[in-house]
């Protein structure tokens, strides 16, 4: 066997080892990862409970009869932005519980690829608009397995107030990562919260849309 053969095989040899070892590190690292993101939202989920008090139902807190403005009836309706917590320096704006992934994390107001680490993020929108949007990482401890959502599947939402919204899974759709306003916009009549996270490939956005179960 020439000399050039055997280190062409020793090359190549050489080069296939290096491309296992990458690839088991980038496994190791993406586990480690994942770990720690579970870790980190289950240490802020504890306190956040903590800081959120019961929820007092509207009827408990109406104002006396003589308190009652007439005249507000008749004022341009404001929608008020969701109210927050703040814990460690970072401001959340509740939690969200899915029982069929047995998974409770805490929410984020905004997102940020730092954010993102830690826990799900508001990506945009506003519950009380019905057109809230929360992102999170494909991490198996965040948002990982939503592709594994089927119809009717139940999403809970908790607002920093102690109130639960409650909502159903209505469709699972995949859009392209460039097509952000297909994945903020699409068949906006059909939903009023939707969850989303990248494929493993990092290309696509797997997207849960779902609807507020009738009270």
């Amino acid at each position: 066997m020439s000399n050039k053969i055997k280190a062409a095989r020793i090359c190549c040899f050489t080069l296939g080892t290096a491309l296992l070892l990458s690839a088991l590190f980038l496994v190791l690292y993406n586990v480690t990862e994942d770990r720690k993101g579970g870790k980190q939202a289950e240490n802020v989920l504890s306190e956040l409970k903590n800081e959120i008090p019961e929820y007092v139902t509207p009827e408990e807190t109406m104002p006396l009869a003589e308190e009652y403005d007439l005249f507000a009836e008749y004022e341009e309706p404001t929608i008020p932005e969701m109210e927050t917590i703040e814990i460690d320096g970072n401001v959340y704006i509740g939690y969200i519980s899915i029982p069929k992934l047995s998974i409770e994390l805490p929410v984020l107001s905004e997102w940020s690829y730092p954010n993102l680490k830690i826990a799900p993020c508001r990506y945009v929108g506003n519950l009380n608009e019905d057109n809230l949007i929360i992102c999170a990482h494909n991490y198996q401890t965040h948002f990982g397995r939503i592709n594994e959502l089927d119809s009717e599947d139940e999403i809970i939402f908790t607002d920093v107030n102690g109130k639960k919204y409650e909502f159903f899974v209505t469709s699972i759709e995949q859009y392209l990562g460039t097509a952000v306003e297909d994945l903020k916009f699409g068949d906006a009549d059909n939903w009023e919260l939707s969850l989303f996270t990248c494929t493993l490939d990092g290309r696509s956005r797997v997207t849960v849309r779902a609807v507020r179960k009738e009270e």
